[in-house]
C-alpha cells in the first residue's frame, strides 16, 4: 500500500552556494516564473501577427517596474518589519528573503508595460489579454518560492496536508506548540492560479474575447481568490480598515474592476480588432511607408529609341492606332 505523508514539510534550505555566489530558491522560481510568461504572451501575440521579441522589450520595462512596485507595496503595507530603531534599512532592498506584493507589482508593472507598448506601437489592451495566463502561471511559480521561504501560511489545522513550520520562525504564532500544522496557502494559491489559467484560455476561446476582457476575467478571478487567502493569513499587517486587512480591500477592489471591465466593454460592443497593433504601427505600416524605388531610364531609352526592338521607328514617327 502507498503511504502518503500525514504532512508537508518545510524544505531544510532555501538557498545553496556556487562560489562566491548564493543562489536563492525564492529568486530561482521567480525567474522562472518570469521566463514562462515571456515565452507564452509572445506565442500568444505571434498568433495575433505580433513580431517576434516583442515581448522581451516590454518586459525589460515591466519587470524592474514590476519588482520595484511590488517590494514598495510589501514595504510600505509592513512598515514594522523594516523601520524601527537599530533597523538595517538595506534589508528594504532584500528580495530574495521574500516580499513581493503582487498588487504592487500589477500597478507598477503595468505601467512599465505601457510605457514599452507605446514606444513600440503595440495596443496595451492586445499585449494585457496575451499576458494574462502567463502571468498566473508566473504567480503560480512565486508561491512555490514561498515555500522555501517558510512562508506563507494560514491557521493551524490537522489536515494530512497541513504545512510543518518550525518554531524558530519569526511568522510563527506564539502561544501555540512546536509541531503545529498549517495551512499551506502558499499551495492554495498555486492551484488557484494554475487552474484560472486553463479556465481563462478556455472562455476566450470559447467567447472570442478581447479588447481588455480577458484581463477582466483575471481580475474577478485572483481577486476573490486572494480575498479569501488574505483572510486566512495569520502574518500581521498595520493597515486594517473596516475590519478588512488592506490586501483584502485590494483583492475586492481588482475584482470590482474586473466585472466593470467587463459591463463597460460588452456595453461599446468593441469590434475585433485587426491585429495588435496601433492603427499606423507595426511591420505592415512602417513597410508602407517606404517609398517605392523610382524606374530607371536606361540611355537609349532617353534618346527615344526602342530597346525592346532594335531598329524600331522612334515614338513619334509610329503610325498611331487609334481612330
Amino acid at each position: 500500500m502507498a503511504v502518503f505523508p500525514a504532512s508537508i514539510p518545510s524544505p531544510p534550505i532555501s538557498s545553496f552556494a556556487i562560489g562566491p555566489l548564493t543562489i536563492h530558491f525564492y529568486a530561482l522560481c521567480i525567474l522562472t516564473g518570469i521566463v514562462i510568461a515571456v515565452w507564452l504572451t509572445q506565442r500568444r501575440l505571434s498568433r495575433r501577427g505580433a513580431e517576434g521579441g516583442l515581448v522581451i522589450d516590454v518586459a525589460l520595462w515591466a519587470v524592474p517596474f514590476g519588482i520595484v512596485g511590488g517590494r514598495f507595496y510589501h514595504v510600505v503595507t509592513h512598515p514594522g518589519d523594516y523601520f524601527f530603531p537599530g533597523a538595517n534599512l538595506l534589508k528594504t532592498l532584500y528580495v530574495w528573503e521574500g516580499g513581493l506584493a503582487i498588487f504592487g507589482a500589477i500597478i507598477f508593472g503595468g505601467i512599465g508595460a505601457y510605457i514599452a507598448c507605446r514606444r513600440r506601437g503595440l495596443r496595451f489592451t492586445a499585449f494585457a489579454d496575451a499576458l494574462v495566463p502567463g502571468i498566473l502561471f508566473a504567480q503560480a511559480f512565486g508561491r512555490f518560492g514561498n515555500y522555501f521561504n517558510h512562508e506563507l501560511f494560514g491557521g493551524p489545522t490537522t489536515l494530512p496536508w497541513g504545512l510543518q513550520i518550525e518554531a524558530t520562525n519569526a511568522a510563527f504564532p506564539p502561544g501555540l506548540p512546536a509541531g503545529t500544522l498549517f495551512h499551506p496557502l502558499f499551495l492554495y494559491e498555486m492551484i488557484w492560479n494554475t487552474i484560472g489559467a486553463f479556465l481563462i484560455i478556455y472562455l476566450e476561446r470559447r467567447l472570442r474575447l478581447h479588447s481588455g476582457r480577458t484581463v477582466a476575467l483575471y481580475f474577478i478571478w485572483y481577486g476573490v481568490g486572494r480575498a479569501w487567502f488574505e483572510s486566512l493569513r495569520l502574518d500581521p499587517t498595520e493597515f486594517v480598515y473596516l475590519g478588512l486587512k488592506a490586501n483584502v480591500i485590494a483583492a475586492l477592489l481588482l475584482a470590482v474592476l474586473g466585472v466593470i471591465v467587463l459591463v463597460v466593454q460588452a456595453r461599446r460592443h468593441v469590434p475585433v480588432p485587426d491585429g495588435p497593433y496601433l492603427p499606423g504601427r507595426g511591420p505592415a505600416a512602417r513597410a508602407d511607408a517606404v517609398p517605392a524605388p523610382e524606374p530607371t531610364v536606361s540611355p537609349a531609352e532617353q534618346d527615344g529609341s526602342d530597346a525592346a526592338h532594335v531598329g524600331a521607328p522612334p515614338a513619334e514617327a509610329r503610325e498611331d492606332p487609334r481612330p
